[in-house]
């Protein structure tokens, strides 16, 4: 064989060689990426594995964590400090920053309440327990109701109740915290809500637990106010009504989405007059809350209030922090957007998608949470929140201003001998002003929830305060709220329901009508650039 025969040989032999080694890693990645797919599809079929039994007395959150690590690591990041421009904790590792002596008008519209003692920046749902056991406004009497939303507590309620924890529920106003809180530490259950405040510990499938939101959502379905962005109540509404309303069965998953942080995120009266209550009888926004109060009486038929002001004597409605309500009356809830859509967003586990359970401001991820409904850079929808949230901070300053003036003006009138006739008008002014004031103070979004809703309640309290002082200088009346013009006439007018860029509904122009300038456009203030 000669040289070159030979050459071409082994040539051949080493291409052989070669394709077969080539087909051999091609058969292999094939093999290996069919694996993946294979072994993908078995984890989307089974979203978790049960490691270990969990049950209705498993409060501790680590017991669930075997069965669900990816949850379970979210949950614990609520314990890290976060911050925006407007919220959150910026104050030491192991306290939050006082918002009394931040705003110091708080301090004083809180004379003779607890919470002019102290009122701190929240923290994240791993502390709600431990920062409601260190706040000193523990040093006055305090209700046992207040655990309802700050403990992992079901089990406790059915251990009062024998068994039942609706008794248990009932019976725990009358119980002073730190007996009621010792009681939660001995059978074992002193964690802040937990895995099995939201989930079936069977199914793992979303349910309400809490007494609170189960009797004030069955009052609300019962009225008869509007509840556009709560559709399975129009639809028992419309049925025959015979049972209560029952959000474990009648719900759509989409709202139990909410209803779960509903459980909390609410207006409600814990003190140790009656039990907790949550105001829901007449609706869901401001005034119908409001009205709702004042109907109400305590058991010894004296009239409802949380407290009655150290300087002026008004008697003093203290609102919670109203999330769900002031949520209730936005553009995202009628568009069936859910508290978990922006504060728990999908992830990406492997091949599962879970909810994300660090639960946290949007803000801060951005991306999962806004970014996929609105397809708009990062750093404008940053910079469109941002001008929501700064407007209504200036608002509730502004109204600050005015219901520390109001009291000033009370205590001024009280020196200069006016009597208790002239006086009541200016008490009555101030208790439907802090009402308002605190409703959006309380609330955690800084307005963003429902923006016009926000700022006009804000505005109304700016109204009242004023007005107050009024009264004691001129002995004047209030002045009758302004009604809206009938619906009818901006109708022939050439109007057509929409939505303005704050994200409430609005009334604009249809083609050939017209219109204010929007925000942006000549005439109107160019958009806010501060930096958060």
């Amino acid at each position: 064989m000669t040289e070159a025969a030979k050459g071409a040989w082994w040539r051949g032999r080493a291409a052989l060689v070669a394709a077969t080694a080539v087909v051999a890693l091609v058969a292999a990645g094939v093999t290996a990426l069919l694996m993946d797919i294979m072994e993908k599809k078995v984890e989307r079929r089974h979203a978790f594995v049960r490691v270990v039994d969990v049950g209705e007395d498993d409060t501790d959150p680590a017991k669930w964590q075997p069965n669900f690590p990816a949850q379970y690591d979210g949950y614990r990041r609520t314990a890290l400090k976060t911050r925006t421009r407007f919220g959150g904790h910026a104050g030491s590792e192991t306290l939050p920053e006082e918002k009394i002596e931040r705003h110091p008008w708080l301090k004083r519209m809180f004379l003779g309440y607890a919470f002019s003692i102290d009122y701190r920046d929240r923290r994240g749902h791993a502390h709600m327990l431990a920062d409601q056991e260190a706040t000193q406004r523990l040093t006055k009497p305090q209700s046992g109701s207040c655990l309802h939303c700050h403990a992992s507590i079901m089990p406790l309620y059915r251990d009062l109740g024998g068994g039942d924890a609706m008794k248990g529920f009932e019976a725990s106003f009358a119980i002073p915290y730190q007996e009621l809180n010792a009681k939660l530490h001995q059978l074992g259950h002193a964690h802040s809500v937990s895995c099995v405040d939201c989930h079936d510990p069977k199914t793992m499938a979303l349910r309400v637990t809490r007494p609170g939101f189960v009797r004030g959502i069955q009052a609300l379905a019962a009225s008869e106010a509007p509840v556009p962005a709560l559709p399975s109540i129009e639809i028992w509404r419309a049925g025959k009504r015979q049972r209560p309303f029952d959000p474990n069965q009648d719900a759509s998953r989409n709202e139990m989405r909410s209803f779960v942080c509903g459980q909390c995120h609410v207006e409600y009266y814990c003190g140790s007059k009656m039990q907790l209550t949550f105001p829901w009888g007449r609706g869901l926004r401001a005034e119908d809350l409001e009205s709702f109060w004042n109907e109400q009486k305590f058991p010894d038929g004296s009239a409802f209030a949380d407290y009655r002001h150290a300087e002026t004597g008004a008697s003093i409605l203290k609102a919670q922090h109203p999330e769900f309500e002031l949520w209730n009356q936005g553009i995202h809830s009628r568009s069936g957007v859910a508290c978990a859509d922006c504060h728990m967003p999908y992830m990406r586990e492997g091949a599962t998608k879970v909810s994300d359970h660090w639960v946290r401001s949007p803000l801060l991820n951005v991306n999962r949470a806004c970014q996929t409904c609105h397809r708009v850079d990062e750093q404008e929808l940053l910079l469109r929140v941002d001008a929501i949230q700064e407007r209504n901070y200036l608002l509730l300053e502004r109204s600050g201003a005015a219901i520390a003036a109001l009291i000033q003006a009370v205590v001024d009138a009280k020196a200069r001998g006016a009597t208790p006739a002239q006086i009541t008008p200016a008490l009555e002014l101030q208790r439907k002003a802090q009402w308002r004031i605190d409703f959006i103070a309380a609330e955690n979004s800084m307005g963003f929830h429902a923006p016009q809703e926000a700022a006009r309640i804000l505005g109304e309290a700016i109204d009242y305060a004023r007005q107050g002082e009024l009264a004691l200088h001129t002995g004047a009346p209030p002045a009758l709220a302004p009604a809206p013009p009938d619906a009818s006439v901006g109708t022939d007018a050439g109007l057509t329901d929409a939505t303005d860029a704050t994200g409430d509904a609005v009334r604009s122009a249809k083609p050939g009508g017209s219109a204010a300038a929007p925000a942006g456009s000549a005439g109107a203030p160019a958009p806010s650039t501060a930096a958060r």
